[in-house]
């Protein structure tokens, strides 16, 4: 996604039918790493004027932040998933927010019945090209460290995706400005939370929604 923002085409009003549909709901994105769930949560939380949390950041927080490589490096991939899957459910508990999720979180049946109940999910999808573009030059990715970055990638994709497309709604995640991201997410979320309201613009080309 380009880094270049452009003005906001919803109007307050809209964003505040979304706020007051969600209750104490919150919006998770997920999906791949690279495809853009820190980026897009934290103007989409702007958008909604609730708060933003990024489930890494609060893990590394839990262990007095030790980062998340770390905690790979030392106590092992499952040991992190059931820290992660504690921290997703107390951010849950919290009450409505924007939170991004690490990007096999939603692999987990627990955390993504949690997610069912608690919240709304957008799952950002991006395509390998997209997802390596954006996380080439970053060593933080522990499942990367392998000899073959891109077939890992292409592995964990296929994988994953199964599971990612039971997300509530899905938006296309591209080399697009931000904002049109961030437009597309409102327009899904009042589609799906405000049934009867009448479209505020044309259906934008990236979104799609679990029935």
């Amino acid at each position: 996604m380009s880094e270049t923002a452009t003005p906001a085409q919803t109007s307050p009003t809209q964003e505040a039918d979304i706020t007051s549909a969600l209750g104490r709901r919150s919006v998770v994105l997920v999906g791949m790493m690279g495809a853009g769930k820190s980026t897009i949560g934290r103007r989409l939380a702007v958008r909604l004027h609730l708060p933003f949390l990024d489930a890494d950041v609060e893990i590394e927080a839990a262990h007095a932040g030790v980062t998340i490589p770390e905690i790979f490096a030392t106590h092992g991939e499952p040991y992190f998933r059931d820290g992660e899957a504690r921290v997703i459910a107390r951010l849950l508990d919290g009450g409505p927010a924007v939170i991004a999720t690490g990007g096999g979180a939603f692999m987990r049946e627990e955390t993504r019945n949690r997610i069912r109940d608690k919240a709304v999910s957008i799952w950002l999808k991006a395509d390998v090209d997209i997802i390596m573009k954006r996380v080439k030059r970053r060593a933080d990715r522990p499942l990367l460290q392998t000899e073959d970055p891109t077939a890992t990638v292409s592995r964990l994709l296929e994988a994953r995706e199964p599971v990612y497309r039971t997300a509530d709604l899905t938006i296309a995640s591209r080399d697009v400005p931000h904002d049109r991201i961030v437009d597309e997410c409102i327009d899904a979320l009042r589609a799906r939370l405000c049934p009867g309201a009448p479209p505020a613009q044309p259906t934008t080309d990236g979104i799609s929604v679990t029935p």
